[in-house]
């Protein structure tokens, strides 16, 4: 056989093994799938000279999608899922607002949380702009600094909306319930809900109607995080905690303050309020600013990941794929990378009902990947399963991991596929920190199930309060792929207990 021909066979049963997974590269490409063969990026281009710097999105009953702006202005989009998305389809809706970081919709009403409330507003006429505008709730202080932000809710499951309010210059806490989250009620009334907010960019609910936010490195935040969100309880930066003199009647007494070049773990056992992050990300990792936060409840209409959340990061440009599960009354669980490649700095997050996510920002204030000054996107399944890492849980000696594709069992089982490290953040009073109290957990052992869909790794050396940084670089799926993300980061709170 020449010897020509001896080193094409690899590249030609690789290009063939791609086709029959649905892959069909262009003629002399024989590079494995990219993020854009399984999940499109499309831009919505508003009309000329209109500056639409993304802060929320809301879904319309009748079909249009509402984008406010970090300006003011709130624009309607009609027909958001169409092809293309051009100026013809954009119509301003409402302006002269404060910079709109929420919208929620309820009886022909858009709720918009700005900066030094929250309002009502709709269109009584029908011309298609709102003309209505009512206070619901403006509980809070705003000073004028740059950094206080107010970040705004859905509705939950009684209909309150719930805010994060960045402190300060994102530092300190100079007017009433900076640092704080608070919830409106829908009669209007604020109720102190949780303190030790630092830096907020972004707030959700996951499936079940749990509330959690997106916090960002700086001081008492080693590293940008997903945080829970419960009623009474501290979330890590203590220097809001001066407004629980106003909140006492609701909260009772300010928790105990912590102490600074601690550890997250070691304090939370000394304080009972301290709420830990479910997922702390990798400090440039997996970006450098936390932001939007979506969970897929499309039943699979955007692809294997239903019942997952979504977080953006506005630095990197990029939307993060979480897991999370609760352990002995923790959240905690782990993130993936998921999509690069936006335009600007992304911002908010949000899903329509047919699956598609929409993403939107800027990089006003801070620069970003993503080149442009502002952009609004939607991401759009193609239909296509990626392989990827599909959740990755604890167990009482290690990890299980499950996949979306069956795997190769040869290379899966192989322990020489994997790697780990795990690691900790400082939590102190100065700006963010290093990885600290780096270890190597060793990977003894790694089992793959029957059906090759999951792969249970046996662990020595977990340790409580560690991100866990996987590698699976050796994994391939039956098909021969390797992962479209090798990468996974599991913030491990708790250790699960054996089962009896």
């Amino acid at each position: 056989m020449p010897i020509a021909l001896r080193r094409r066979i690899p590249a030609l049963l690789f290009l063939a093994i791609l086709t029959l997974v649905g892959f069909h590269p262009a003629a002399g490409q024989d590079a494995p799938p990219t993020e854009d063969d399984y999940f499109r990026i499309t831009p919505l281009t508003p009309p000329e000279g209109v500056v639409l710097e993304a802060g929320a999105f809301q879904w319309m009953p009748d079909g249009r999608l509402a984008i406010a702006s970090r300006r003011g202005e709130i624009w309607m989009v009609r027909d958001p899922l169409a092809p293309t998305v051009g100026p013809e389809q954009f119509e301003r809706f409402a302006h002269g607002l404060h910079e709109v970081l929420g919208l929620a919709e309820k009886d022909g009403w858009l709720y918009v949380t700005q900066r030094g409330d929250i309002s009502r507003i709709r269109d009584t006429d029908g011309d298609g702009r709102a003309d209505e505008f009512e206070v619901v709730n403006d509980g809070w202080g705003i000073s004028g600094d740059y950094h206080e932000y107010a970040f705004g809710s859905k509705f939950d499951r009684v209909g309150d909306l719930w805010v994060v309010l960045c402190l300060t210059g994102s530092f300190t806490s100079e007017v009433p319930y900076r640092g704080w989250c608070v919830r409106v009620t829908p009669e209007g009334r604020l109720l102190p809900t949780a303190s030790g907010v630092r830096s907020p960019g972004g707030i959700g609910f996951n499936a079940d109607g749990d509330v959690f936010y997106t916090d960002n490195q700086g001081p008492w935040n080693g590293t940008c995080s997903l945080k829970p969100l419960h009623p009474g309880r501290f979330v890590g930066h203590p220097d809001g905690n001066r407004w629980y003199d106003l909140a006492a009647s609701v909260l009772g007494d300010r928790p105990k303050a912590p102490d600074s070049g601690s550890r997250l773990v070691v304090e939370a056992a000394k304080i009972p309020e301290l709420e830990l992050p479910a997922i702390l990300f990798p400090y440039a990792k997996m970006g450098q600013s936390a932001s939007g936060v979506a969970c897929d409840v499309s039943e699979g209409r955007f692809g294997p990941f239903a019942g997952q959340m979504f977080v953006s990061d506005q630095t990197a440009s990029t939307v993060m794929r979480c897991f999370l599960e609760k352990v002995d009354g923790r959240w905690q669980g782990a993130c993936f990378p998921f999509r690069a490649g936006f335009g600007s700095g992304n911002v908010p997050t949000e899903f329509a009902p047919n699956g598609s996510l929409f993403v939107g920002g800027t990089n006003r204030g801070w620069g970003s990947r993503g080149p442009k000054a502002f952009a609004v996107e939607r991401v759009d399944w193609t239909g296509r399963t990626p392989f990827e890492i599909h959740e990755l849980r604890a167990t009482p000696d290690g990890f299980e991991l499950t996949f979306t594709e069956p795997v190769d069992p040869q290379s899966a089982g192989d322990v020489g596929s994997y790697t780990m490290s795990a690691y900790t953040y400082i939590y102190q009073a100065s700006y963010g920190s290093p990885e600290v109290d780096a270890t190597t957990p060793t990977i003894e052992r790694a089992a793959v199930a029957d059906d090759a869909r999951s792969v249970r790794l046996t662990v020595r050396g977990l340790t409580p309060g560690h991100v866990h940084e996987l590698k699976a670089a050796g994994v391939r799926s039956r098909a021969g792929l390797p992962l479209l993300h090798s990468e996974a980061y599991y913030t491990l709170n708790v250790i699960p207990k054996s089962a009896e």
